[in-house]
């Protein structure tokens, strides 16, 4: 399924064990829209070929530059750039981020997120200040957005500073 890049992308999108194909399809559309990368790291809740997937990519899906990893530490090994991890409620703003060209930017599951073992150890190894949030209300009810929103908003503001970088 992988595509191969014309250029450097300008981010690596990375989802970690996504469960539903028409947030994978509308990332992937987002992806090829934006210029970057997508990596869907397994296991997954549905088939990479089910029509959902297909039709929430609509036609874009063939300029979608996908790989798939069969696990975390296979998709560490061949994605090195820097990650910063997304989650619900931890860390700093996502507009206080400083994003280069090039960076992992990781997305958990819809139902859970990257869990706290994983959010652990990547603060561990990382550092806190890699780890970002979407800014929300406090409400009852209110858990998180829906991930190819927060993936969106999280692009697009990591290409807004990027264009502000450019001579």
């Amino acid at each position: 399924m992988a595509q191969a890049p014309t250029r450097s992308p300008n981010f690596e999108i990375v989802l970690l064990q996504p469960e539903i194909p028409n947030n994978t399809g509308n990332i992937g559309r987002t992806a090829a829209a934006t210029g970057c990368r997508l990596h869907v790291v397994h296991p997954i809740g549905f088939e990479m070929d089910e029509k959902a997937l297909r039709r929430a990519g609509l036609d874009y899906w063939k300029h979608v530059d996908c790989q798939e990893h069969a696990s975390w530490s296979e998709c560490e090994e061949v994605v090195s750039t820097p990650p910063w991890l997304l989650t619900a409620r931890r860390g700093k703003p996502v507009w206080d981020a400083e994003f280069q060209a090039g960076d992992r930017l990781i997305f958990g599951r819809e139902s859970c997120g990257v869990g706290p073992e994983f959010t652990a150890a990547f603060e561990a190894e990382h550092g806190a200040d890699r780890i970002l949030r979407l800014p929300m209300v406090e409400a009852p009810g209110i858990r998180s957005l829906n991930l190819a929103t927060t993936v969106a908003v999280v692009v697009y503001e990591g290409l807004r500073q990027l264009e502000k970088q450019r001579p």
